[in-house]
């Protein structure tokens, strides 16, 4: 069964166990095109392995997941990298930079890895980097740099691309509320100005509140509602790709 042609991600019916126990059973999901979807749960309810799933780092043991009109699912570890690298972009709640490049270096990194020219990727990389208040970092190396800076720097990175999706998990968890909040306020009006389909894993109710629209998860089965909670969620992992 194809998704819908309104859905840019679909996935159904996605089993996914961890040790014995179930990290994810009978998720169905669909993410429409430009749509910013929040999927909201305390840590350890699957939405790490859910956005895992859903970009093809990981393979449920059952399920479907499609990307347009590809099946994820059944692509090779070649092609899924590929799809990885061409039209997806990941932001994880450390800013894992590399320290022996400049914050410039480190956001246009992807560029430079698709074969963009030096020229080229710069250009782009300090766009993004002043888009995102950070363009007085652009050549400095990460240590000289604050943590709140060093993620903006990782989120222009997921960004210089202009992927076709953007997940993001927990991407300010570990900052200072302030600082979080300007920095998804701004990473969700370059989304909407570029037209970039945002998954957004969350445990807090106000960051979710900056969503289109909003996806429970509770012991790895989609829910309702979820009680509050606090912390960052975990990265639950299972099969992974290779």
């Amino acid at each position: 069964m194809a998704p819908p042609d309104n859905d840019v991600l679909w996935a159904r019916s996605l089993h996914c166990a961890l040790g014995g126990s179930d990290a994810l059973s009978g998720v169905s999901l669909g993410v429409r095109e430009s749509e910013i979807l929040a999927l909201v749960g305390p840590r350890g309810s699957g939405k790490t392995t859910l956005m895992r799933c859903l970009s093809g780092q990981l393979l449920a043991q059952q399920g479907e997941v499609w990307f347009n009109s590809s099946p994820v699912h059944t692509l090779s570890p070649a092609a899924r990298e590929r799809l990885r690298r061409d039209r997806f972009g990941w932001i994880d709640p450390e800013p894992a930079l590399v320290p022996e490049l400049t914050g410039w270096e480190n956001a246009a990194l992807p560029l430079l890895l698709r074969g963009a020219s030096h020229r080229a990727a710069k250009t782009t990389a300090l766009e993004w980097l002043e888009r995102l208040d950070i363009g007085a970092g652009a050549r400095k190396r990460p240590h000289a740099l604050t943590h709140s800076q060093r993620q903006r720097i990782a989120i222009a990175r997921a960004l210089v691309t202009t992927p076709s999706v953007l997940f993001a998990d927990e991407p300010t968890a570990t900052l200072h509320r302030a600082d979080g909040a300007q920095v998804l306020r701004t990473l969700t009006a370059a989304a909407r100005s570029h037209g970039i389909t945002v998954l957004l894993a969350t445990h807090d109710a106000e960051v979710a509140a900056l969503a289109d629209r909003t996806v429970a998860l509770l012991d790895g089965r989609r829910v309702g509602t979820v009680p509050p909670v606090s912390g960052a969620e975990g990265v639950a992992a299972c099969s992974l790709s290779v």
